[in-house]
């Protein structure tokens, strides 16, 4: 199902909210999503998916999920260079951008290659060469983590690694099992349906590849680097 641009209706919807968290935001800092103070009992909606072991993960990353969950609520299109909802849509890397930005991680860099290379510099990124979730390249992977994909578009040849993607894990659907991430697309999935827009998706990995092979790869993922500002 693609998502309906209406830049109007976001930005008359974003002007009303109250974003709940206690940090300061500087004047030129993008627009405040729409969040709520309750506890995490009171501020699960009934049209979110249900997450095993919610409950058991760190609050900065039940912030990241609620976050995400708001902004798939918004119905934002996808939009190339945008890292701002008042622009009716985001690119993925500007989706992971913002997000991260308004809950507090500071100096986190704009485009998907920069994000790359905050983590391999901190030393927290994790390769995975297999095809399937049954590696045990998965082990480690956790809810808040950010998963980084090569070729799914042609970038510049000056960039090394040639990262093209970012989106970010928040777990296991409680009923039907289903990884579930977040960031923005032009045509993944989300419970089977295809959409675009920012949002919610299905964590599929792309088809096997021969080496050297165009196409997508999924290369690897990696916690968000600390430290972070917290509620």
């Amino acid at each position: 199902m693609k998502a309906i641009h209406r830049p109007h209706l976001v930005l008359a919807a974003i002007a009303v909210w109250v974003f709940g968290f206690s940090h300061l935001r500087a004047e030129s800092e993008p627009t405040p999503p729409p969040t709520s103070e309750a506890t995490p009992a009171e501020n699960w909606k009934p049209t979110w998916p249900k997450l095993k072991e919610f409950d058991s993960y760190p609050a900065a990353i039940q912030d990241v999920v609620r976050m995400a969950f708001e902004m798939h609520d918004l119905g934002l299109g996808y939009e190339y260079g945008s890292a701002d909802p008042v622009n009716g849509g985001m690119d993925c890397s500007g989706s992971v951008y913002y997000v991260l930005q308004m809950l507090g991680w500071k100096n986190v860099p704009r485009p998907s290659d920069g994000i790359y290379r905050w983590v391999w510099e901190a030393g927290t990124f994790t390769a995975v060469n297999g095809t399937t979730f049954d590696s045990y390249e998965w082990k480690n992977l956790k809810p808040g983590d950010l998963l980084f994909w090569v070729g799914t578009y042609h970038v510049d040849a000056k960039r090394d690694p040639p990262i093209s993607h970012v989106m970010i894990y928040l777990g296991k659907n409680a009923e039907s099992g289903e990884r579930i991430i977040y960031g923005a697309s032009e045509g993944r999935r989300y419970q089977g349906e295809r959409r675009s827009g920012v949002g919610l998706f299905d964590f599929d990995l792309p088809p096997p590849h021969t080496a050297g092979e165009a196409g997508s790869h999924f290369i690897g993922y990696s916690p968000i680097p600390q430290p972070h500002a917290t509620r």
